[in-house]
């Protein structure tokens, strides 16, 4: 249990419960809920603060099925991808050609950019069952390759919808093709999705040492690299800076951070498309991601400050802008902004609205702001139904 793992670490740094408030900046009433068992899980935030207090990292203030007890949100029905993936197909009467699935999986790539998050739950578990008839018809390794960028897909839906062990079957089969087609750049693009994966089930050290562990396989040489090498490398850093940074590794974080910077510098733009890989990367997305280490480290201001530097007009993506826009208001709420906070979300609910009722971080930042406000207006009850908020 996280309040027992936490009161026999604060005893053995001899705090009190009172010491390791004032020490962390978490309010003593919460470390006694939680030594006493009241409440079983608290936002990762706040496990970090208590690991920098104590001097030790967040994983071992975790335990290993603390993630899925700490997800409180209605996951999405995926039972017909479930199935897909466990190797139920559907017969065909013409059997699927390489060139015409090839066609099919980046326009599901563009509903999952596009947030269409319906539509692709019934795209997927079609595109699963050809892309096993063409590995089973020896299209190899073409099919090979084409079922990874699927299981990949569909792995970055799981993830975002909070079925994890959907996503985790998924992306494990991906890494797995990847490897076995020689394609190290789409192996390596398979393990930034798992890595996403791992962070939101708080598996941080194995997402770190995962994330490492690749970076290290596909570094590229930065004289002669492509864009795309250079993608794959400067992702996999971020999201070992991502673990580093949430697991009280701040060195590791910011030695990771500067190397993907490098990378992004190199490029000099952001780089990316639907055919070629899922996200883009360059200098916007490596500042983007230093926002978001600055609210790990609860640096309100520090994180305004970069978002400045992140320039305008970037395309909204579920993975990258979005996220980082919720960041941006939950900067304004550590500042008790909460009129700009709710302007954020407000922005995010008209642009992004199959996104944003997915997102634990949007629930809590508005549950938040609420929780300062003695009645609500409309424009907060309507900013709760888009989220899912129960009020």
């Amino acid at each position: 249990m996280l309040g027992e793992r936490l009161q026999s670490i604060r005893k053995r740094r001899g705090l009190n419960q009172r010491e390791l408030a004032e020490r962390s900046g978490v309010a003593l009433s919460l470390v006694r809920k939680v030594e006493q068992g009241e409440r079983d899980s608290v936002r990762i935030e706040t496990l970090r603060k208590w690991a920098e207090a104590l001097g030790v990292t967040t994983t071992s203030l975790l335990e290993a099925d603390e993630a899925a007890q700490s997800e409180n949100g209605q996951p999405a029905d995926l039972a017909p991808l479930r199935e897909a993936l466990q190797g139920s197909t559907t017969d065909l009467e013409d059997a699927p050609s390489v060139e015409g699935l090839r066609s099919a999986v980046a326009g599901a790539v563009r509903l999952y950019h596009d947030d269409q998050y319906a539509e692709l739950q019934t795209v997927l578990p079609v595109l699963i069952g050809e892309a096993q008839i063409l590995v089973e018809q020896g299209e190899r390794p073409e099919a090979l390759a084409i079922r990874a960028r699927v299981l990949q897909l569909a792995g970055s839906l799981a993830t975002q919808t909070r079925v994890f062990d959907v996503a985790e079957m998924a992306l494990e089969g991906a890494v797995a093709d990847a490897i076995e087609t020689g394609d190290r750049i789409e192996a390596a693009s398979a393990v930034i999705t798992l890595c996403w994966l791992l962070l939101r089930e708080r598996r941080l050290d194995e997402a770190r040492r995962r994330a490492v562990d690749w970076a290290d396989e596909i570094e590229p040489r930065m004289s002669r690299a492509t864009n795309t090498e250079l993608s794959a490398w400067g992702w996999l850093l971020l999201r070992g800076s991502a673990a580093a940074i949430r697991d009280n590794r701040p060195d590791e974080a910011d030695d990771m951070m500067r190397l993907a910077l490098s990378g992004a510098v190199r490029m000099g733009r952001e780089h990316g498309s639907y055919h070629e890989y899922f996200t883009t990367f360059g200098p916007a997305t490596v500042q983007m991601k230093r926002v978001e280490n600055a609210i790990i480290e609860a640096q309100p201001e520090r994180a305004l400050q970069l978002a400045q530097e992140v320039p305008p007009g970037l395309r909204p993506t579920s993975d990258n802008r979005n996220r980082h826009l919720l960041d941006v208001a939950n900067a304004r709420l550590m500042l008790r902004e909460y009129d700009k906070s709710l302007d954020v979300l407000a922005r995010l609910s008209r642009e992004a609205p199959e996104w944003l009722p997915n997102q634990r971080y949007a629930k809590d930042i508005l549950k938040a702001i609420i929780g300062k406000r003695r009645t609500l207006t409309e424009e907060m009850r309507a900013m709760a139904d888009a989220v899912g908020l129960e009020l």
